[in-house]
């Protein structure tokens, strides 16, 4: 369970890409030269994988078509890939897109690479994503303020020094560290006491958990072309519970005839989990074989806030249904906006907002509308609208 590698890339359509960080680690390589053998692909240079995985992600050279990165056959489902470099295919290289900067790392696999093994046998995978989602949570609030932006960057080496000594995660919140290395807490004391709960609670016991869901969504309205959706989410939690190593369980209820939970990611804190529940996959399809619960966490959990585990789910229906027309006069754009909550939805929406963003069209000079529900609000910006809807129902704006 450890990292070879790890990369934060820019990549700019105009001037390409850059490096804006990279952390190697000689240990875990030696690691994986012996668990590989002879299928061992070693890390190319920073500026060699840099090109390699822009062309791997699409990013440069889109137009040009490759059979073993554009065909059909090849149909990438996870953020997991192969890079292709001089010494051979890198894999399984873990690598996403976030505001403009690229997150990648290059967990150890503790067997041979042919054939390859399953995605789920790698444990490095897991820890890597939690790492870098912990880096994303650390330099994205200084996304619009370059010099802001750099200082961090700056840090991350002493910051991962803490987080993850030796290529082994052991702190995925990088936030809660100190850059400083004079401020850097000593190893517990207590030999229960795991290495991710880096200090004790004292008062009174409170777990706060938090679900956040997200749908993706592209609807026609044609009946000649299928909807399409993702649904997929996280369980973040902040366990306020005195002891060195307390064992904290939680248990996730799926509504009546809710579809299950599939592609669980879980965090390195969690002590067991039944196999059949990481088993299940978006890939396949759903019948009656599907693990549908209980889903039980057990877990020692650190001292911060952190994100228990990730799902998708293959849900029947969107929430929302809607309708979108643009129609463009000269220099005036009139849109229709037409939203509907599905039949099979509760509306107990504590809050609904409609974003309408206008990109590359320079500000919005003047603004008329007409809506069924709600208000409309432009931002300070003047290139997004702000549809305040408050609850759902059947509604419908037109801004002329």
């Amino acid at each position: 369970m450890a990292l070879r590698a790890l990369w934060l890339l820019r990549h700019d359509p105009r001037g390409g890409g850059a490096v804006l960080f990279s952390r190697r680690y000689p240990t875990v390589e030696i690691r994986a030269e012996t668990f590989n053998g002879s299928t061992h692909v070693p890390v190319p240079s920073d500026s060699a994988f840099l090109k390699a995985l822009l062309f791997e992600l699409r990013l440069v050279d889109d137009h040009i078509f490759v059979e073993h990165r554009d065909t059909c056959t090849r149909i990438n489902r996870s953020s997991v890939y192969s890079v292709r470099t001089e010494g051979g295919d890198l894999w399984p290289v873990l690598a996403f897109q976030k505001s403009g900067l690229i997150y990648a790392c290059l967990p150890l696999v503790e067997e041979t690479l042919e054939p390859r093994p399953p995605l789920l046998t790698v444990s490095g995978l897991s820890q890597g994503l939690a790492l870098l989602l912990g880096i994303v949570d650390y330099i994205s609030p200084s996304r619009k303020n370059e010099a802001e932006m750099s200082a961090k960057i700056g840090q991350l080496r002493n910051l991962l020094i803490q987080a993850c000594p030796l290529g082994t995660p052991l702190n995925t919140n990088i936030r809660s560290l100190n850059s400083s290395f004079d401020d850097i807490q000593e190893m517990p004391t207590d030999e229960n006491q795991p290495a991710w709960r880096s200090n004790t609670y004292k008062g009174k016991p409170q777990v706060n958990v938090c679900i956040t869901e997200k749908v993706k969504c592209m609807q026609y309205d044609k009946r000649d072309v299928v909807d399409m959706w993702q649904v997929y989410g996280a369980v973040n939690c902040k366990c306020d519970i005195e002891g060195s190593a307390p064992n904290v369980t939680l248990s996730l209820n799926l509504p009546t005839n809710g579809p299950p939970l599939q592609d669980i990611v879980v965090h390195h804190c969690v002590t067991s989990v039944d196999p059949a529940m990481l088993m299940s996959s978006s890939a396949e399809p759903l019948d009656d074989s599907v693990y549908n619960g209980p889903y039980k966490f057990p877990f020692i959990p650190p001292s911060d806030s952190f994100n228990l585990c990730y799902y998708t789910s293959q849900v029947p229906v969107p929430p929302i249904l809607g309708c979108y027309q643009l129609i463009e006069e000269g220099s005036q754009l009139k849109i229709t906006v037409n939203l509907k909550l599905h039949e099979s939805i509760k509306n107990s929406f504590e809050y609904c907002e409609a974003r309408l963003p206008f990109f590359n069209r320079g500000p919005i000079a003047q603004l008329e509308y007409k809506v069924s529900y709600g208000q409309l609000d432009l931002s300070r910006e003047k290139s997004l609208l702000v549809w305040v809807i408050d609850a759902v129902s059947g509604f419908r704006t037109e801004v002329p």
